[in-house]
């Protein structure tokens, strides 16, 4: 089987942990990686919105990734992070609990994610990828980000 340290070409992603759970983003969406900082509650958002931040004079909305994915809500601490990421033109902050690693991935050992009778379940994942004996997800910013949650924030 082989690894991902033993890839010699692929796409690169960003693992977090999210909860106990590792996932990782494709690095080309990834503007920057920031430490938590306090966010501004937006009124009437959506329970995934914890708040926007100021980023260089730009209000960038921070989505709770673990209430995204169906792991229920994080609670921020310092060792937090913000992942931004640009998603259809705009700058969206991701919450997760810390960074892990970056990954090179080569396409055949992405594998489809199972079914669970749940879409939504599935849909959030792009596949899944064994490494070091860990099953880490890749996440789908189409399904995890839908533009009109992103137009509520």
């Amino acid at each position: 089987m082989m690894t991902a340290s033993q890839t010699p070409r692929g796409s690169e992603f960003l693992s977090v942990r999210v909860g106990i759970q590792e996932f990782m983003i494709d690095i080309m969406q990834i503007r920057e990686i920031r430490g938590w900082m306090t966010s501004t509650p937006m009124p009437h958002s959506p329970p995934s919105v914890v708040g926007m931040i100021n980023l260089r004079g730009t209000i960038v909305p921070v989505i709770d990734m673990a209430e995204q994915l169906g792991l229920g809500g994080s609670d921020p601490s310092p060792s937090s992070v913000v992942v931004v990421v640009e998603f259809h033109g705009r700058l969206v902050g991701l919450l997760a609990d810390a960074v892990c690693d970056i990954i090179m991935v080569s396409d055949d050992m992405i594998q489809p994610t199972p079914d669970v009778g749940d879409s939504q379940a599935s849909d959030c994942l792009g596949g899944m990828v064994m490494i070091d004996g860990r099953i880490v997800g890749i996440v789908s910013l189409e399904a995890i980000l839908p533009c009109s949650q992103l137009q509520a924030a």
